[in-house]
């Protein structure tokens, strides 16, 4: 170990004034251009945080106009609904009240009944019927 002693002997726990400049200029250089180039980060960082600002308030305007445009086709859309369920509502009761018309205007002139008449006849035939079997069956015995 007395060998390597000897050996950091030589060499001087100190730089030379004329080194330490050197090693100083490129530092302060390194130093300013590192703050130039932070400034410089840092004014594009709050150029974006501008822009994504402006792009968000943008972007709520337009969800706002969309929402508020909805909101008035859906209103529109229920008042054409509920006009046309009234139409519909006022039609079915004109049909209604044209079909009990021209009911009571066939039963005026008697061509409702002819139906219903024919329908008696031949629920009356039919007992007719049976009593002729039944009189058929006893003449046979």
């Amino acid at each position: 170990m007395a060998a390597a002693n000897s050996s950091d002997s030589s060499i001087p726990s100190t730089p030379p004034l004329s080194s330490s400049k050197e090693n100083v200029t490129p530092i302060g250089s390194k130093l300013a251009e590192l703050n130039e180039s932070r400034s410089e980060l840092l004014g594009r960082i709050q150029g974006l945080k501008q822009d994504l600002q402006s792009w968000r308030s943008k972007l709520d305007t337009q969800v706002k106009v969309y929402h508020d445009e909805l909101s008035e086709l859906k209103k529109s859309l229920n008042t054409e609904v509920d006009q046309l369920r009234s139409e519909f509502q006022d039609l079915r009761t004109t049909l209604q009240q044209q079909q009990e018309d021209v009911t009571t205007s066939l039963r005026s002139l008697g061509l409702q009944d002819v139906s219903g008449e024919k329908k008696e006849a031949q629920d009356t035939e039919e007992p007719n019927v049976s009593t002729k079997v039944d009189e058929a069956k006893e003449a046979e015995s």
